[in-house]
């Protein structure tokens, strides 16, 4: 009788049009769980501008409509997907979520049309559709924001094994954005997702084992998250594992490998890692000294306006030819950062600098 009651509701809301949905629709669908009871919030600790962006679906693989030989000659790519959705089809509605978001795959952008077929296939529990639903519904896509029932939508997908759900709403709770703050339940989240191998939650998670914020500190557990999450392209795990090789924590000490790092993290964009590298390369202590690389470095996190780095420049400018000083600025003056694909998605949807949240953690 429930589920029968739950269908009549999400017609009705279908029906009412996108924008008069969250007020009576899918929240219904999971009032009364426990997972409902942990993360929903809508209370006054909820905050009403969001601190993330969700909105960065991966487009999804379009399978070869299985309609008959008649329509597909008939109806055009666009009106065979929507005809397999609205019979239904999980895929199809997904693909036309995707389609009328961004605009693609000869659909126009219709966020309201958007909204109503990520609903249908959230409807039949498919976790990549709640997930993009709890994202629309906390952005105030096709919707009226409200964080609370984005954060319903990531826990039901969470629980169904979606590992980009479990990080958003890892994030929600470590901020208190959308749900009571509550960092522990956060973390836990963030050790489903890195369970599942998701850079960014093993990212979160080796790092609260690297500080010993939220989880106990132990480098050994930090240093093949951290590892992982650096391979992937992340640059603030570049540049943690940088510290963790120069400081010898969770692995022999190894400046070779920590320059290494310390350089991936500089190409992407790091100011800490500027610093961190140009420190080293102009001492030349553990590793080749390189006062020209040294001087590029601080000039670049000078521009940037870290305290200390112009000081630094001038100093070792003092030990350089002209014409080597001319060459370091040009050099300068060529940088131009390519945050990684990975770094970039971090960055424009959980922020420049991740670590914070544990950081600051209480």
């Amino acid at each position: 009788m429930k589920k029968i009651y739950l269908s009549l509701i999400f017609c009705a809301v279908l029906a009412s049009h996108a924008h008069a949905a969250d007020e009576s629709g899918l929240l219904s669908l999971f009032e009364g769980t426990p997972e409902a009871e942990k993360t929903a919030s809508t209370s006054t600790e909820e905050k009403e501008d969001g601190i993330f962006s969700f909105l960065n679906f991966k487009k999804p693989q379009k399978e070869e409509p299985k309609l008959n030989v008649a329509d597909e000659k008939r109806l055009s790519p666009l009106e065979q997907t929507t005809k397999l959705a609205d019979e239904g089809d999980v895929n199809a509605q997904l693909l036309l979520g995707y389609s009328y978001l961004y605009g693609e795959n000869g659909a126009e952008v219709n966020y309201d049309k958007s909204f109503e077929y990520y609903a249908k296939a959230a409807m039949q529990n498919d976790s990549v559709g709640l997930n993009n639903l709890g994202s629309l519904y906390y952005s105030g896509i096709g919707v009226s924001r409200s964080s609370a029932k984005a954060a319903i939508l990531f826990e039901k997908a969470a629980n169904l094994g979606n590992a980009e759900a479990a990080v958003n709403l890892g994030f929600i709770l470590i901020s208190g954005n959308g749900a009571k703050k509550n960092p522990s339940l956060a973390m836990d989240y963030f050790e489903k997702a890195a369970a599942a191998k998701n850079p960014t939650a093993e990212f979160m998670l080796g790092y609260a084992y690297y500080t010993g914020k939220l989880r106990p500190q132990d480098y050994n557990k930090a240093a093949p998250l951290i590892k992982d999450a650096a391979a992937a392209g992340f640059d603030e795990a570049q540049y943690t594992l940088a510290q963790m090789y120069i400081n010898g924590l969770g692995f022999p000490q190894n400046y070779g490998n920590a320059v290494k790092n310390l350089k991936l993290a500089v190409a992407q964009g790091s100011v800490e890692a500027m610093m961190a590298l140009g420190n080293i390369l102009a001492l030349g202590e553990q590793y080749t000294k390189d006062v020209y690389v040294a001087h590029v470095m601080f000039n670049l996190a000078a521009v940037r306006g870290v305290p200390g780095a112009a000081d630094r420049r001038s100093v070792l400018e003092e030990k350089m030819k002209i014409d080597e000083i001319l060459q370091a600025q040009s050099e300068a003056e060529r940088y131009n950062p390519k945050p990684s694909e990975l770094s970039n998605y971090i960055r424009q949807t959980f922020g420049t600098n991740v670590r914070y949240y544990i950081d600051e953690a209480k």
